[in-house]
This record gives structure tokens, C-alpha cells and sequence, in this order.
């Protein structure tokens, strides 16, 4: 047990940092100071007050970053409720669904979200508030929450007669093994749970982040992926406010051009991304570059590649802001072809692993330390882990993880909490891959992905889609099996077709050439017999995985 607690923590960091930026809306070009935040938090626990709502109650959350929405996170959890944060992605079914099941009762949404809601539907639900002006959407017919708002300010000013200042930042004494946070998953496997998180489970994180110097005092960061994610949640605000840092939210989808844009202004000392993002920007800024002829012949000459390669790497630092200490990446699968170049030009990242039932990290490892093709090692202290297979270091097996940050389990749905938390306390992650003696994690694939040949081979498809997601003409794949047979479901990049001027009636005849250079780079068991080209995007998750259960 962590002697440390997450809201202890953050009434220490109001107070300590009470002068310091804290959050800035990057269209609006406004900043909230740590003061003006603990105000803006405090006029939240008195509405709350007014309301009735108790510790334990669960407030629900949706819509884009803004500082109103983190205000409203943290107002939750400093006061004792339990906050659950949807992602807007999700479809409006779905969200009505965890808003119900969650048993939420009061609602703060966006409007442009609200309006895909129906209000009659939501059972437990006594009002809900805009999150764009903070005003009432809708109550109940004997709820007086419009009335407390259009007092609050005066009711505000009653209460702190002489203002409110630091020595008023008194927080909710809640034990570490409360629940704090309802996060539901965005559904590979066809449903969402409600991944229950402690205080502890979130604590584990931000004591991880502090302590290895990822977030200080004064450190800036540029929050561009979503906080209702728990990756996002974590590193891009809750890690950061608790130590002081100062938050910019983006706010908007996060293209190259505008991402760039935003790195130059704000400079962030440290960069949480997706692979995506790194992706992108390799396949279609550093692959046509490297790819030029008197470029591709002078990186095959010694001495000259590393100057190319510093060159490189040298914009690439630039395009993030040239400031920071290191990219971290996670989420999803890196592509190992992208991966491997940035390793060669020594870009300055590291990969890390975690889940949102781990709130959600489970390992890490500096970037001077990282190991190629690793996701970091366990988090020392924090968390630990073990792979099921009779020699870990060599042979996958199930990952398994146990630890602070180790969840409650699944929010009314025992069964799915005692399929993935054995006897011992284990956690099964679903995840395949290999533990070295110094704890450094290696991810191969999915337990439910993983395909077995008719010699007994076990088949990863995430990492011959990896190989095929390189190749030209192919936006994104999915590898599934026909009667025992590999086939890959690909997905054009019809701006690479139009780039080169390849036509619709001569696709076929690329995928054949791209299925015969697929099939030189990967085992023979792992060759594929076929290429199916379809018409549209596969469908996904919020979180942007591809569901693949619609297409086995």
C-alpha cells in the first residue's frame, strides 16, 4: 500500500504552485492558473454540496479537452465522488449505455453531444450541465440544479467572505482503496466494461511519473490525445498537475500541420503520443526524403549516412518543439520498420506498456535505456510481472501483471473481473510476449489474435500487418484466417494511387507485387495465400483500433 494519496497530492500541488500556470485552452488562448483552478474546483464542491451529491456518487463526463472538462474531473475526485469519463467517439448508444450502466447522476457534456442523447433515458440522472458555458441542459422535475446554478457565483461569495486563497484548498479524506474513476474500454471485443480505478491504481502513476522526472515543476506539456483515454488521462494531466506543470490542450484532431504548429509555440519538455502520430510523420515526410536518389545513394556510403541521419533527426527534434526530453509512445503496437529508423538516427524515444486496467501503466524505461523492439521494463516498486510459459525469456506466453496499479476489477460484472484476475491476484493482460531477466517487457501480440499454422506455428498477425502497413499503396490491413489459410484485408492509400497515377483497374496487379514482397520478409508459416482489397476504412474503436471481431 502507497503510503502517498492522490487527492492529498493534488490539494498539495493547488497550494504549492498557486501562482504557476496550470492549464491553457490553446484556441482560446486563455491560461488558468493553479489559484484560478482550485476557485473554478471549489465553486464545483459547493454545487455538488447543494445538489446532495455524497462520496462515492458517480459523476459522468463527455466531451473534447477543455480546461472546463479537466475542472470537472478534478472537482470529482478532490471531493470524494467518482468520476466517469466517456469518450466522445464513442456512438451516442453506446454512451447513453455507459451513463446508465455506470449509474451516474449527474451529467457534464458538450452540447454538440448532448443533443445525440435522449434525457428520458437516462435513469439515474438527476441534471445534466453544458460543459461549453457550464449552464443546465436538463433535470428532473424535482431537482432544483437550475437554481443553483444561477446562485452559485453569489452563493460562492457568501461562503469565502473574504476570498478564496490557498489556505481554503481542503480536500475530501478518501483511503487510497476507494473507488475513484469508472473507465470503460472501448470495445475490441464487440462491448465496453467499467474498469474500476482506486486512488492507489492512479496514485502508482502519478508517484512513477514524479519520481523519474517526467513531470516537474514548471515542465510544459501539449495535451493532444484524448484525456478520456486513461493513457492520456494520466500522462498528459493528472501526472502533470499533480507535480506542477503547466498543461496546454490542444483541442482539436491533431494533424501533422497543426501538431507541428502547436510543438514550435508551446516547446513541451515532454511529448505523449500515439504510434500513429510517428507513423505518419515517417511515411510521409522521411520516407520520400530518404527515398530521392542522390539521398539514397549517399546514405549507402560510410560516414555520410550519419550525417544524413543527424540531419534527420535534427528536424524531427525541431518539429516537436526541439525542448523536450523524450517521446514516449504507446497505445497500440509501433510499426518495427519505424521503429528500428528511429532508433539508427538515435531520435530520442522510448516505447512503454500499459492498459487502461492498470490506469494504466505497467512499464517504462528511459530513452538512454530503451531496448529496441521492448516495451521498457516494469515499473520497479510499483508493479510486477510474469509470463506464462515454461521459459519466459525465450518462449511467449500470457502477459500477467500485479501491483499498485492493478485494478478493482470490471464495475457490476463479476464474471468478467474473475476471467481476468485469478486467485493469486494475477491480472491476465491478453497480451503475449516475453519477460528478460532485468524485467524488460517484449510484446509480440494478442492471446485472442494469435493464429495457430497447421504445423503448430503460433501466428501473431499484428506483426505481419506492421510489415504490410509500410508498403505502398497500403493505408492499413488485418490478417485473418480462411480455412487455415492467411489472408490480408487491405485497405488502399488512394493518395499514394492518385500521387503515382495507379488506376482502381490496376490495384490488382500492385497488391500481387506487394503480396510476393510481403511474403520474402516473413516466415513461411506467416506468408499470405491472398490480398482482399476493401472499399472502405475498417470499423473502429474510439480509441482507433480496429474491431476486429467484425471481420474474422
Amino acid at each position: 500500500m502507497l503510503k502517498e494519496n492522490t487527492i492529498k497530492i493534488y490539494e498539495k500541488s493547488f497550494i504549492d504552485n498557486w501562482e504557476l500556470p496550470a492549464l491553457s485552452d490553446y484556441n482560446e488562448k486563455s491560461t488558468l492558473t493553479y489559484g484560478d483552478f482550485a476557485r473554478n474546483i471549489a465553486r464545483l464542491h459547493l454545487l455538488f454540496e447543494q445538489c446532495g451529491i455524497e462520496q462515492g456518487d458517480k459523476i459522468a463526463l463527455i466531451g473534447k479537452n477543455t480546461p472546463n472538462w479537466v475542472t470537472v474531473f478534478l472537482a470529482t475526485i478532490t471531493y470524494g465522488a467518482v468520476i466517469v469519463p466517456i469518450l466522445q467517439d464513442f456512438n451516442p448508444n453506446d454512451a447513453q449505455h455507459i451513463i446508465n450502466h455506470s449509474e451516474a447522476k449527474l451529467l457534464f457534456s458538450s452540447k454538440s453531444i448532448w443533443d445525440t442523447l435522449d434525457f428520458d433515458h437516462l435513469l439515474n440522472i438527476r441534471a445534466a450541465i453544458s460543459l461549453d458555458d457550464r449552464k443546465l441542459l436538463a433535470e428532473k422535475n424535482d431537482e432544483d440544479v437550475s437554481k443553483y446554478l444561477y446562485n452559485l457565483t453569489r452563493a460562492f461569495n457568501r461562503k469565502y467572505k473574504n476570498g478564496f486563497y490557498r489556505n481554503d484548498v481542503h480536500y475530501a479524506d478518501i483511503a487510497g482503496d476507494q473507488l475513484m474513476e469508472i473507465n470503460y474500454t472501448s470495445g475490441t471485443t464487440g462491448f465496453s466494461k467499467g474498469v474500476m480505478i482506486t486512488g492507489n491504481n492512479i496514485c502508482g502513476n502519478l508517484i512513477y511519473g514524479i519520481n523519474s522526472g517526467l513531470c516537474h515543476k514548471g515542465s510544459r506539456h501539449l495535451s493532444f490525445l484524448p484525456l478520456a483515454h486513461a493513457y492520456g488521462c494520466a500522462f498528459d494531466m493528472l501526472c502533470p498537475l499533480a507535480a506542477g506543470s503547466h498543461v496546454t490542450l490542444l483541442g482539436r484532431i491533431p494533424s501533422p500541420k497543426i501538431l507541428v504548429k502547436a510543438m514550435n509555440e508551446v516547446k513541451p519538455n515532454l511529448v505523449i503520443c500515439v504510434p500513429l502520430v510517428l507513423e505518419k510523420i515517417y511515411s510521409k515526410m522521411i520516407v520520400p526524403m530518404i527515398s530521392k536518389g542522390m539521398l539514397r545513394w549517399a546514405l549507402a556510403v560510410p560516414f555520410l549516412d550519419n550525417k544524413i541521419y543527424a540531419q534527420i533527426r535534427k528536424k524531427l527534434i525541431e518539429a516537436f518543439g526541439g525542448e523536450f526530453e523524450e517521446v514516449i509512445v504507446g497505445g497500440a503496437a509501433f510499426n518495427a520498420e519505424v521503429e528500428d529508423f528511429l532508433y539508427k538516427i538515435k531520435f530520442p524515444f522510448t516505447v512503454g506498456y500499459g492498459m487502461t486496467e492498470c490506469a494504466p501503466l505497467v512499464s517504462h524505461t528511459p530513452w538512454r535505456e530503451f531496448v529496441p523492439h521492448s516495451a521498457g521494463r516494469v515499473l520497479p516498486g510499483i508493479m510486477e510481472c510474469k509470463i506464462v510459459s515454461d521459459d519466459p525469456e525465450n518462449t511467449p506466453g500470457e502477459i500477467c501483471v500485479k501491483g499498485e496499479n492493478a485494478m478493482m476489477g470490471y464495475f457490476h460484472n463479476e464474471e468478467a473481473t474473475k476471467n481476468v484476475i485469478d486467485e493469486d491476484g494475477w491480472l491476465h493482460t491478453g497480451d503475449m510476449g516475453t519477460l528478460s531477466a532485468d524485467g524488460t517487457v517484449f510484446i509480440r501480440g494478442r492471446l485472442k489474435t494469435m493464429l495457430l499454422s497447421s504445423n503448430g506455428q503460433n501466428i501473431y498477425p499484428e506483426e505481419i500487418e506492421a510489415k504490410l502497413n509500410n508498403m505502398l499503396y497500403v493505408n492499413e490491413s488485418l490478417v485473418v484466417d480462411r480455412e487455415g489459410k492467411l489472408v490480408a484485408l487491405v485497405y488502399p492509400d488512394y493518395e499514394s494511387m492518385d500521387q503515382l497515377g495507379v488506376t482502381p483497374e490496376q490495384l490488382p496487379e500492385q497488391m500481387d507485387r506487394v503480396k510476393a514482397e510481403l511474403n520474402k520478409l516473413v516466415a513461411p508459416y506467416e506468408r499470405i495465400t491472398k490480398i482482399e482489397i476493401v472499399p472502405q476504412e475498417f470499423e473502429k474503436t474510439p480509441k482507433k483500433s480496429i474491431k476486429r471481431y467484425l471481420y474474422r
